[in-house]
C-alpha cells in the first residue's frame, strides 16, 4: 500500500511540476508580455533620481 501511494505521489508531483514549469515558460515567452518584461528589464537603467517636491 505504501509503495503504491508513494509511487503515485512521486509521479503526480512530477507531472504537476512539469505542468507548472510549462505554464510559467509559456507566460514568459507569450508575445503579448514582451513589452511588460522589456519595461521591467530597463527600469533599473532609467534615471529618475530622488524627488524633492
Amino acid at each position: 500500500m505504501y509503495e503504491a501511494l508513494s509511487s503515485f505521489a512521486q509521479t503526480g508531483g512530477l507531472v504537476y511540476f512539469v505542468l507548472m514549469f510549462l505554464a510559467a515558460l509559456a507566460y514568459a515567452l507569450w508575445p503579448n508580455n514582451q513589452e511588460t518584461f522589456d519595461r521591467a528589464a530597463n527600469s533599473p537603467l532609467e534615471d529618475k533620481g530622488p524627488s524633492n517636491d
